[in-house]
């Protein structure tokens, strides 16, 4: 028996990374799982599909409104319902503020705030409608702290932490709760490409002296979705190692 033995789980961005992390979670604990991208990874979606239960990827640009409600609308047709929502699609377009263009910021927001917006948007009211469900984004420590040269990106994940309060004040009388993960420094092909003497010098600033991995904030994933936290809604949980403690 796993933790989300029966539960549909739907994920933006899990091509890769964290997304992939906690899709890959989700499946061993027994979810069907749809996960959404830009482009389709068929080898994620190979490997969720050796967990024994049914897994489906859709290409759809998450910061788009009306792709959004479709790909939702198309998901639940096929898997009947919608049980756990991981907001995880993400990207950075890092630079000093006025050095950033309208675009660099526009990006960042369309893809890391309004896809959150469209998702819930779509599949807020299936929960509802079902009087249960979990709503999951992901935001960062640096939406709480702020971080030289990652304004935009900063922003986008302090939005997406008054969005979540505000879902969950609005649906919880519902059975719809929603919560954030905020990941610390976790290790990525983007963390690889850093020098690594500047990553060594990042991680003596972790009290817990390591860098984060995807499989960490799967965890955490994996609990605010399951009933382990059946009266837990409207929080963030750090995932940092200590970082910014």
């Amino acid at each position: 028996m796993g933790l989300l033995d029966g539960k549909v789980a739907l994920i933006t961005g899990a091509s890769r990374g964290i997304g992939r992390a906690i899709a890959l979670k989700f499946a061993s604990e027994g979810a069907d799982v749809a996960f959404t991208d830009i482009t389709v990874d068929e080898t994620t979606l190979t490997e969720l599909r050796a967990f024994g239960h049914r897994a489906e990827a859709y290409a759809s640009d998450a910061s788009d409104f009306a792709q959004a409600h479709e790909v939702v609308a198309k998901i639940a047709e096929t898997f009947g319902r919608i049980d756990i929502l991981v907001n995880n699609a993400g990207i950075t377009r890092d630079t000093l503020l006025l050095r950033m263009d309208e675009k660099q910021w526009d990006d960042v927001l369309g893809v890391n705030l309004k896809s959150a917006f469209n998702f819930i948007h779509a599949a807020a009211p299936i929960m509802a409608r079902q009087r249960s469900g979990s709503i999951i984004s992901l935001s960062s420590v640096v939406g709480m702290h702020g971080n030289a040269g990652q304004s935009n990106y900063s922003a986008s994940k302090a939005g997406l932490i008054g969005l979540t309060k505000s879902v969950a004040k609005e649906f919880g009388a519902r059975g719809v709760r929603a919560n954030c993960i905020a990941p610390g420094f976790i290790r990525s092909t983007m963390t690889e490409a850093v020098p690594q003497e500047m990553r060594e010098s990042w991680v003596k600033t972790i009290p817990m002296r390591r860098e984060g991995t995807p499989e960490d904030v799967a965890g955490v994933a994996l609990f605010l979705a399951s009933e382990l936290s059946s009266y837990v809604t409207g929080q963030v949980v750090n995932c940092c190692g200590g970082m910014g403690c």
